[in-house]
Parts: structure tokens; sequence; C-alpha cells
């Protein structure tokens, strides 16, 4: 007696949840006119038999090879590594796969080099994690051949180029405005380094709320992302007086800080309020635990691929800001009168 060895395909999914080829394949490519008890019956067919897409047959069908080319930085930086993460979960549920390139070196000649070998391999559109503002002019060639979404917080975005982001100067502005609201009159900012696009936009929230705000704007104190960068800073500062609150371009940087500040003997938040940004992994652990801002980045990772779905199936699709959401914690209360 032979054993069948073949694999289950759609036509065996749809006899065994009593619906047609068709209703299976808009079950398998989240097509939204689908009910509910039907979309369950189907899934649950696709469980029982152990069915898996094949993607080779399904490449010959709809001329797509099922693929997402991404373009990131070398750096691993907790925004830029994070949203790579969100990306790839976000298109895994919905049925695509992900190819990476890694830029070594990070200018328009790399740009152009990822983005013709991804277009060679055939993907289907392109998703680039821009956090320099070098590479979004090379980003506009490819444009014209196949879909691209620039994840990067640009103030004024080329008509060409579709982004999707989260909106760096709106998290700033909170910062600040809750810090204002604590009663603290002069906030100092410890950016991110130069040519950094969140790290700009972060600057310019911090700036412009605090103008607003009507607090003193002292000088800004460039970083570098790294809780190292922030202990140095937090040491300086220790020394020559340290200010009643301090903005941190990120978590990262604010560690640093916090460590600097518990070793001259200050008290957070007593002495001095700090404020981080990107909520990162245990930022709720520190001491004391630290306020900083959400971005959000699974929300991102499954905006970023709706966006880049719409182009493909040739929507219009305008850009997309995505709103963070500060966490306020224990590093932060009303400055001490003297």
């Amino acid at each position: 007696m032979r054993v069948s060895t073949r694999r289950p395909g759609m036509n065996d999914v749809a006899r065994a949840a009593g619906v047609s080829h068709q209703t299976v394949s808009r079950v398998l490519n989240n097509h939204p006119n689908v009910r509910d008890e039907t979309r369950d019956r189907v899934l649950a067919a696709i469980a029982d038999l152990g069915y898996r897409r094949n993607s080779a047959a399904r490449t010959l069908v709809t001329q797509r090879s099922g693929t997402v080319g991404v373009v990131t930085t070398g750096s691993f930086s907790f925004g830029p590594s994070q949203t790579l993460v969100a990306i790839e979960e976000a298109a895994r549920e919905t049925g695509y796969f992900i190819t990476v390139a890694t830029l070594r070196t990070v200018d328009a000649e790399s740009m152009r080099d990822a983005l013709d070998h991804l277009m060679q391999q055939g993907v289907d559109g392109i998703v680039v994690i821009a956090p320099h503002a070098e590479v979004v002019d090379a980003v506009r060639a490819a444009h014209e051949q196949l879909p691209v979404v620039v994840v990067a917080a640009l103030v004024d975005p080329p008509e060409s180029v579709t982004t999707v982001s989260v909106d760096q100067v709106l998290g700033a502005r909170a910062v600040v405005d809750h810090l204002a609201g604590l009663g603290h009159r002069e906030i100092v900012h410890v950016s991110g380094p130069a040519g950094w696009l969140d790290a700009e936009a972060r600057t310019a929230g911090w700036r412009g709320q605090s103008k607003a705000s009507g607090l003193e704007v002292p000088d800004v104190v460039e970083g570098d992302w790294t809780s190292g960068c922030g202990y140095e800073i937090g040491r300086r500062m220790a020394a020559e007086g340290a200010p009643t609150a301090v903005f941190a371009a990120n978590d990262h940087l604010a560690l640093g800080l916090l460590r600097a500040f518990h070793e001259a003997g200050m008290r957070v938040p007593r002495d001095v309020s700090v404020v981080g940004f990107d909520d990162i992994t245990g930022s709720e652990d520190f001491i004391p635990p630290l306020t900083t801002v959400r971005p959000g980045f699974v929300d991102l990772g499954h905006q970023i691929i709706e966006t880049l779905r719409g182009l493909l199936d040739g929507m219009t699709v305008g850009d997309a800001v995505l709103v963070p959401e500060l966490v306020v914690r224990a590093s932060t209360a009303s400055p001490r009168r003297a």
C-alpha cells in the first residue's frame, strides 16, 4: 500500500473548510470581504492539514515574488533595529518574506548599490529605514521602478517619496510640556548625533516647545546615542552645576545620565528630572523608572507594510505619521525649591 507524501494544497483546504478555492485565497491574502466565521474555518483547516503556501506557484500566478526588500544601516541603535524587527513581524503576518540589504557606509552611492541589489532579486517593493538625510535623494530613482516606502522623520518630504514615520517633533514637545507643567523653567537637551533625522526632529521639537512655553533655551549638548556618552555628559553637568531638568534624545543617553548623577550624590528626580526617548526594554526598571517617549514600533511596522501594500495595489497613498506616547514614570518631578 502506497502512502501519499503529497503536500496539502489550496483545494484540500477549500474542501476541508467547505468553501471555494477563491475564498481560501482571500483568507491567505487578508482580503477584508470574508466573514469572520468563514475565515476561522479556513484557518482551522490550514492548521489541521499543515498547509504551507507555495511561493513559487504564487509568483507564477500573481507575477509577484511575495518578497519585500528592506534597506537599513549597519547601526545597532535601538530605533532602527526595532523598526526592522517590527517590519519583519508585520510582513510575516501578511504573508510576505523579507530580504535585507545593510549599508556599510551611509551615502547616496551605497544606497543606490543596495537598491540595485534588491531590485535584481525581484522584490515587489522596498522599505528604506533612513535615519540619515543623505539617503533620501537616492530613493527617488528607485521609486520610478517599483514601490518604495521611506521610514524617516522628514520635515518636508519630496512629492515622489512616500514616507511613514513617528512624529518625533510631537514627542519632544510632549516632553517639554510635561516638564514645564511641573514647574521647570529651563530644560537642557542632550541631543543625538548630527546628521540623524530623528535627532534633528527631536531637537526641533524641544526648541520650539521651549520657546512656546516661555522657557529659557540653553545651547544643545550634542551626544551620540550611547549610555557612555550620557555618563560623561552627566559627570560634566554634575561638576559644573546640573540643571533642574534634562531631556535626553534617547533612553541610553538617559541611562548614562542617571548613573553619573547617582555617583555625584544627586537624587533623581529630587535634584534633577531626567526624560528619555524610545521606551527601550527595561526602561521601567531603571533607578528610578524612566519617564520617556514610546514611539510604538509594532504599530509602525504594520503601517509601513500597509502603506507598501497600498502602493503595490496601485492605490494613491499619502504619507503616514504616527503619534508617540509620553510614558510618565518616577524620574520626573517638580523642581526642588531653594
